[in-house]
C-alpha cells in the first residue's frame, strides 16, 4: 500500500521541469488545468512541493490549485507504483465482465479494500469511466497499451510482462525503391483507437518490414476507423482498377501470409501452400463491397444483411479511405470545399438559415435545434464571441467523438470554422478528453496543417476573417459534458453546472456570447454546405432529420462505429447491422443514451429511433452509445451499476442531485443483496421522480432514466430479487458457484482460480471454499466439462 505520508523531496532538475510546463501552458488562472494535467504526465501523481510552486509563479492562487486537484477524478495527491493499470468499467466492459479483472488484481497484488497501490509500489490500479473501446470488451491499459478482450486468466501474464518484457514501437526498414507492382493500387490499414487496441501497428509494422525484406514497393495507406471494431486489424488491399481484397482479425504473423497469395511470382510456391489455409479459413478473404459478410451469419431473423449495407455516411463520410492528416486527400475528396462556399458568400445569415432548413439537432443529447442557437449567437451585440466543440464525451460505452476526432480532425474543424463565421467567433476551443490521447494529437496535429495552409489564424483564405483555435483537454468529470460545467472548466474552474438562463449562447466564456456544439454535430455541417439543407432533411423522419452515429456493443455479433439514418428500428440495427445476439442467448434490452438514458426491451425492438419516441419511451438519444443485452444480463443490476456512475460523477451542487442519487444508490445495494422491501421499491420510484425534476442540470434530471425504465420494464426481476432471487445470476449477494458430479478432477480450474478458493486435487471432484470464493466467474468459463453451475446462494 501507498504510505500516505511518503512523498519524495523533487531535485532541482523537477522544479525546472515544472517551470518549464507553466511557461508553455501560461500564468493566467485559466491554465490551471493544462498545468496539473502536464505535472501528472510527468510524476504520477501532483507532488505537494509541485503545487506550492505553481502558486509562486503564476496568478493561480492555493485555493484555486487544492479545488481543482480535488475535484476532478483524472488527479492523483499521492505517489503512484512503477506502472498504471487501468481498468475500463464502461458499460460493455461492466456486462463483459471488468469487476472480475478488478477482483482479480486485487487479489494479484494483495490490494486491501481502499488501497490501489501494490507493497513494492510496481503497480496502482485505477478504474476508468471508459477508455472508448467497447468492442474489445473488457479492457484494460497497461502504460498507455490497451488489450482487448481480457479474462481473469491473463491478468497475471499481463502483469509480468509489464514488468520484465516491455514492448518498445518496432521502427521498420525503409521500404527499398524497387519498381511499383500493376497489380496493387495502396494498402490500407485502420489506425484508429480500437484497431490499435486490437493490435493493428503491430501489423502495420510487421507489413511494412515484409515489404522492405522482399523489396516490394507498395504505398501503404494508414486510415482511420472503418468502423467493424468487430474485426480489427482489418487489412484491404485495393488494386488500380478500384476492386478491394479484405482481411479480418489479422495477426502480424499473417501479413507474410497475405503478400504470399498476391505475390507468388516473387516468393515461394510450397510457402504459398503452407499459408493458403490460413488465408481462407482466417482471415476471410472477400472483395467487392460487401465487406466481410459472403459467411453471412444466421440470426433468428434470417440471414444477416451487410454491416455497412443500412448505413448512411454523412459525419463519417470516407470511412475507411480517408487517411486522417492528409490534407490533400482531404480536399481532394470535397475537403473545405463548404468552407470556401460559406466565405466566399461572405453572408452567415444565409449559412444559418441552411442549418435551420435542414433541421438538424444537436448530437449531443438533448437534441436543441442547431441552426436556432447559431441565430441566437449570432444575435448578440458582442465584440468577442467564442465557439467550442464539446468532445468531452464521458458517457460510459459511448466512443463515437473520439473515433470522429481521430478519424476526421479537418472535417470537424472545417465544421468549427463554419459555425464560428455564422455566428462571429474569433476563438474557438476543442475540449477533448484527457483519457483520448490519440484524439488530441490528431487534433493539435490537423490545426498545425490548417495554419500552415492558411485556414486558420489572420484573414482566412483572404475573406477577412480571423480565427484562432486550441485544444483545451477534460480531466475526467463526466458533468462537464454538460455546457455551463465545459465553459467553467474551460476558464479553470471546477466543472459545476450553472441555472439556466442566461445561456451560453447569450452569456457563457467569460461572460461572452459562446456556441458550444457536439463533435458529431460539427461533423455533419460540412455535408449540408455542400449538399444541401433538402438532401440532409429529407433523410430521417419529420422531427428528427439526418443521420445518428452510434457506438454499438455488448452482447452483439458485430460491434463498432455506425452511422443511421434517423428512424431506423432498434430490430433493424440489433439484427441486421449487429448480426443479433451472440452465442446462445436471447435479446433482452438495449441500452440507448448511457447513464442518462434508459433501457428498452426487446418486445419494443419495433421502436423507431428518433428523439421523441426515444423519450416516449422513457429513454433519450444521449450521445449515442447503444448497448445491447442478452438474457444474461441482470436489469437491477444494470440500474445499480448506471446510477453508481452518475451518484459518484454528481458535482454535488444541487441537493436533489447529491442526496437523491446517493439515497436511491442505497436502496438499489440493498435490493441486490436480497434485503429489499416492497417499501424500498415504491421509496425509489418516489425519488426518482424528485430527483429528474428537482435537479439542476441534465446530468441529475437524467441520472433515475434507468431506474425508471428498469422499473416500467422489468419490474418482475426487482420483485424476484425482493425474495432473494437473481435470475441472470448477475448480484454475487444472491449467488454461489457449485461444482457438480460432471467434475473430472482435471484441475484447470484450480489451476486458474485467482484467490485459490478452489483446492488442487487431480482426479477427484473439487469444492469451491465459499469463504475465499470472489464469483469471479473464471472457473465457469475454463470448465471443460460444464461441471460449474450458478445456484441461488444458501
Amino acid at each position: 500500500m501507498t504510505d500516505p505520508g511518503f512523498s519524495p523531496i523533487l531535485a532541482e532538475t523537477d522544479f525546472q521541469l515544472i517551470d518549464k510546463i507553466i511557461q508553455t501552458s501560461g500564468q493566467e488562472p485559466d491554465a490551471v488545468i493544462p498545468i496539473l494535467l502536464a505535472i501528472q504526465k510527468q510524476f504520477h501523481y501532483l507532488p505537494r512541493e509541485a503545487l506550492v510552486r505553481i502558486t509562486e509563479r503564476t496568478k493561480i492562487t492555493a485555493a484555486a490549485v487544492g479545488g481543482i486537484a480535488t475535484f476532478y477524478s483524472q488527479f492523483r495527491m499521492q505517489p503512484a507504483g512503477k506502472h498504471f493499470v487501468e481498468v475500463c468499467t464502461g458499460t460493455a466492459c461492466h456486462v463483459k465482465g471488468a469487476d472480475r479483472l478488478l477482483h482479480t488484481l486485487d487479489s494479484q497484488l494483495g490490494l486491501a479494500p481502499g488501497e490501489d497501490t501494490d507493497t513494492d509500489r510496481n503497480f496502482t490500479v485505477k478504474k476508468v469511466a471508459c477508455l472508448g473501446c467497447c468492442t474489445l470488451a473488457p479492457v484494460v491499459q497497461i502504460d498507455g497499451a490497451t488489450h482487448g478482450h481480457v479474462t481473469p486468466q491473463d491478468i497475471p501474464g499481463l502483469l509480468h510482462s509489464a514488468l520484465v518484457n516491455p514492448t518498445p514501437h518496432h521502427h521498420p526498414e525503409k521500404i527499398s525503391s524497387a519498381p511499383l507492382r500493376d497489380t496493387i493500387g495502396e494498402i490500407r490499414i485502420g489506425l484508429g483507437s480500437c484497431c490499435v487496441a486490437g493490435g493493428s501497428q503491430q501489423v502495420l509494422d510487421s507489413l511494412e518490414h515484409q515489404l522492405a525484406k522482399e523489396k516490394l514497393a507498395l504505398p501503404v495507406k494508414t486510415v482511420g476507423c472503418v468502423g467493424m471494431c468487430h474485426r480489427t486489424p482489418l487489412v484491404e488491399l485495393k488494386d488500380k482498377e478500384g476492386h478491394t481484397q479484405h482481411y479480418a482479425n489479422v495477426s502480424s504473423d499473417l501479413t507474410s501470409a497475405i503478400l504470399d497469395r498476391h505475390f507468388p511470382d516473387n516468393r515461394m510456391t510450397n510457402k504459398l501452400q503452407r499459408t493458403a489455409e490460413n488465408l481462407f479459413n482466417l482471415l476471410l478473404p472477400v472483395d467487392g463491397q460487401n465487406i466481410l459478410d459472403s459467411h453471412a451469419l444466421e440470426t433468428k431473423s434470417g440471414p444477416a444483411r451487410n454491416f455497412l449495407s443500412p448505413q448512411v455516411h454523412i459525419a463519417t463520410e470516407h470511412c475507411g479511405v480517408l487517411d486522417p492528416l492528409d490534407f490533400d486527400e482531404y480536399c481532394a475528396l470535397g475537403g473545405f470545399k463548404a468552407l470556401r462556399v460559406a466565405l466566399k458568400r461572405g453572408r452567415p445569415s444565409e449559412i444559418i438559415q441552411s442549418i435551420q432548413d435542414s433541421g438538424l439537432r444537436g448530437r449531443g443529447g438533448g437534441g436543441f435545434p442547431t441552426g436556432k442557437k447559431w441565430a441566437l449567437v449570432a444575435a448578440q451585440k458582442s465584440a468577442i464571441k467564442y465557439i467550442i466543440c464539446n468532445g468531452d464525451e464521458g458517457d460510459p460505452g459511448a466512443f463515437m467523438d473520439r473515433m470522429l476526432l481521430e478519424s476526421y480532425p479537418f472535417r470537424i474543424i472545417e465544421g468549427l470554422l463554419i459555425g464560428a463565421f455564422s455566428v462571429g467567433a474569433s476563438v474557438g476551443y476543442f475540449y477533448i478528453r484527457a483519457e483520448y490521447p490519440l484524439a488530441v494529437e490528431r487534433i493539435q496535429a490537423a490545426i498545425d496543417i490548417c495554419h500552415e495552409k492558411g485556414l486558420l489564424g489572420k484573414n482566412i483564405a483572404g475573406s477577412g476573417f480571423d480565427f484562432q483555435v486550441e485544444i483545451r483537454e477534460g480531466a475526467g468529470a463526466f458533468v462537464c459534458g454538460e455546457e455551463t460545467a465545459l465553459i467553467k472548466s474551460i476558464a479553470g474552474e471546477r466543472g459545476s453546472p450553472e441555472l439556466r438562463p442566461p445561456y451560453p449562447a447569450i452569456c457563457g466564456l467569460w461572460g461572452q456570447p459562446t456556441l458550444v456544439n457536439n463533435t458529431e454535430t460539427f461533423a455533419v455541417i460540412p455535408w449540408i454546405v455542400r449538399n444541401g439543407a433538402k438532401k440532409f432533411s429529407n433523410l430521417g423522419t419529420q422531427s428528427s432529420s439526418g443521420t445518428k452515429v452510434f457506438a454499438l456493443a455488448g452482447k452483439i455479433v458485430r460491434g463498432g462505429l455506425i452511422e443511421v439514418p434517423m428512424g431506423i428500428t432498434i430490430g433493424e440495427i440489433v439484427e441486421e447491422i449487429g448480426g443479433g445476439i451472440a452465442g446462445e442467448r436471447t435479446f433482452k434490452a438495449v441500452q440507448i443514451g448511457g447513464p442518462s438514458g434508459g433501457c428498452i426491451p426487446a418486445e419494443l425492438s419495433d421502436l423507431r429511433i428518433d428523439f421523441e419516441a426515444l423519450n416516449a419511451a422513457g429513454a433519450m438519444m444521449g450521445s449515442g452509445g447503444l448497448l445491447v443485452m442478452d438474457d444474461g444480463d441482470c436489469m437491477v443490476d444494470i440500474a445499480r451499476y448506471f446510477l453508481s456512475f452518475t451518484q459518484n460523477q454528481s458535482c454535488g451542487k444541487c441537493t436533489f442531485c447529491r442526496v437523491g442519487t446517493k439515497r436511491m444508490l442505497s436502496i438499489l445495494e440493498k435490493i441486490t443483496s436480497g434485503r429489499g422491501t416492497e417499501r424500498d421499491l415504491e421509496e425509489l420510484e418516489t425519488l426518482a421522480h424528485q430527483v429528474k425534476e428537482g435537479s439542476l442540470c441534465g446530468l441529475g434530471r437524467s441520472a433515475p432514466n434507468p431506474i425508471l425504465t428498469t422499473l416500467r420494464y422489468f419490474r418482475h426481476e426487482y420483485e424476484e430479487h425482493l425474495q432473494g432471487i437473481c435470475s441472470a445470476g448477475k448480484c454475487p449477494d444472491l449467488i454461489q458457484y457449485n461444482i457438480t458430479s460432471h467434475c473430472t478432477g482435471c484441475t484447470i480450474c484450480a489451476q486458474h482460480c485467482p484467490v485459490d478458493a478452489i483446492p488442487l486435487h487431480p482426479y477427484r471432484m473439487h469444492i469451491i471454499n465459499q469463504d475465499l470464493c470472489i464469483k469471479c466467474d473464471t472457473c465457469l468459463q475454463v470448465c471443460p466439462a460444464n461441471a460449474v453451475e450458478v445456484i441461488p446462494h444458501d
